[in-house]
């Protein structure tokens, strides 16, 4: 007898009267508001302005929900193409089935328009939504929990996921890699915080952190799932992937270092026009000139001495013909 486990939703649809509310479509949505309401935060902290982080995500996120759903369906064809199967599945993204990797290749392409319509650069942008994808990932990894998937080998452990018998799985008790997961993007953004804050990180080595830190954990936790995946020597296509870009992340902080090193003085235009105004105010005040006329304080004070002047000589001149 089983004195402990997690046990799985019996459903992952809620109704609200006649609206279904399917859990995984919404621990997706709920991971984008805190991905964007934190990145706002950390957007203004770095002299940034208020909604832009919104307005750029505007962009990215659904380019990233369509390389999502891409990479998923490319890398797992034959559950929608092979024999038997319904290729119009592919597009029922909220039966599950979204590719990190793809989500995040498709999210850069979005946010590097948004970026460049506002005239931003996108390492900066990338540095200050870096932590709120993670902790996206780690509230968007519990959709898993109520599809039932994406679950890791048998374990008698107290933690243990209970897994009911359906068309496409066997009841037990399996490792919760959705947890394991969910615990560790947790732990990658606190990292990435705590980095970014202790040697100020900059032109995109914070995102580039939290790259090469959820690649590292996606290595173990890819090893324990058991759903169906091609293999290449004998590994997980996952488990190469974070590999491949693992390294890739690494090497970007490294070069990024040497070859910028520092954090970017100013991430929005807007910002910086801003000050320019109160700046040149203040050298055109230095060098003795006015700031909107650009005429020297002297010659403003003597202008009004000659009128002065005329103006006294033509009344005396107007009393005499009187």
């Amino acid at each position: 007898m089983d004195l402990a486990y997690i046990p799985s939703p019996s459903t992952g649809v809620i109704h609200l009267g006649p609206i279904p509310l399917r859990g995984y479509a919404f621990c997706i949505i709920l991971g984008v508001f805190v991905a964007v309401w934190l990145g706002n935060k950390r957007w203004i902290a770095r002299g940034g302005t208020a909604g832009t982080v919104a307005d750029i995500a505007v962009w990215a996120v659904p380019f990233g929900l369509v390389g999502g759903r891409l990479y998923h369906v490319i890398t797992d064809y034959q559950l929608y193409f092979s024999e038997g199967e319904n290729w119009v599945d592919a597009f029922k993204i909220w039966e599950g089935g979204l590719g990190i990797w793809g989500a995040i290749a498709f999210g850069a392409v979005g946010a590097w328009i948004g970026c460049r319509r506002r005239g931003i650069p996108l390492p900066a942008y990338a540095d200050a939504i870096a932590p709120g994808i993670a902790l996206a990932q780690a509230i968007g990894r519990w959709g898993n929990w109520f599809n039932q998937e994406l679950y890791g080998k048998p374990t008698d452990l107290p933690w243990a996921l209970k897994i009911t018998e359906s068309a496409n799985r066997e009841a037990g008790l399996y490792h919760p890699t959705f947890l394991y997961e969910s615990l560790w993007c947790v732990g990658v953004a606190l990292l990435v915080i705590w980095a970014d804050r202790r040697f100020t990180l900059g032109h995109g080595r914070a995102f580039a952190l939290y790259v090469a830190a959820y690649c590292a954990g996606r290595v173990w936790t890819e090893y324990l799932r058991v759903d169906e995946a091609h293999h290449i020597l004998g590994l997980r296509l996952n488990v190469w992937t974070a590999i491949v870009v693992f390294l890739l992340a690494v090497v970007y902080m490294v070069l990024s270092a040497r070859m910028r090193p520092g954090r970017e003085e100013i991430v929005e235009p807007r910002s910086r026009k801003a000050v320019e105004p109160a700046g040149d105010a203040d050298e055109d005040a230095a060098d003795g000139k006015d700031a909107d006329t650009d005429t020297d304080p002297a010659e403003a004070v003597e202008e009004p001495a000659d009128e002065a002047e005329n103006g006294a000589g033509n009344g005396a001149g107007s009393a005499a013909k009187g």
